[in-house]
């Protein structure tokens, strides 16, 4: 299972957090050194998963996962003996892009409809642009509050270290 390493130094490795004035939904972007099918994977193989998501300090395992169209996933991640609970539905997966719901069992009145699209940029990078819209604008500027842009930072630099090593 191991993913083909690949090196740039010339992406953005910065994330991108933007807040739509006009909608609640929070738009996220970022550059990868990585095809859009190793990013695709990233996001639905499991065991890949819980090696990048989340924060720093934190440790994720697998409850559920079904990553096919009308799939669940549920999964735990812990810090210092606290467990954060998130599960959600697949709605489609394609060979760019990964529709999903996304819920964090702590505010469970705030599900979100994700749609994380991966552009292929060429010569081995990809961007990740990914779009989630809550019901309504208290629920999208508390997610915002809770200081995602951390875990979101941290986890995807664990994914670019991932990458780099082949994904194994």
């Amino acid at each position: 299972k191991a993913m083909i390493a690949m090196h740039n130094n010339d992406i953005n490795r910065t994330v991108g957090i933007e807040a739509d004035e006009d909608v609640p939904l929070i738009r996220l972007t970022r550059e990868f050194a990585a095809t859009p099918a190793q990013l695709i994977r990233a996001h639905t193989d499991p065991e890949l998963f819980v090696q990048w998501v989340g924060p720093d300090r934190m440790d994720s395992r697998i409850i559920e996962w079904d990553a096919r169209d009308g799939g669940c996933w549920h999964y735990v991640s812990t810090r210092d003996g606290v467990d954060y609970e998130f599960r959600g539905c697949f709605h489609e997966i394609t060979d760019n892009r990964i529709v999903q719901t996304f819920a964090f069992v702590g505010m469970p009145e705030h599900v979100a409809l994700e749609t994380v699209r991966f552009e292929d940029l060429g010569g081995g990078t990809a961007r990740l642009v990914a779009q989630s819209l809550v019901d309504s604008f208290e629920a999208r500027d508390s997610w915002l509050a809770t200081g995602m842009e951390t875990g979101v930072e941290q986890g995807y630099r664990k994914l670019d270290l991932l990458l780099e090593s082949g994904g194994r």
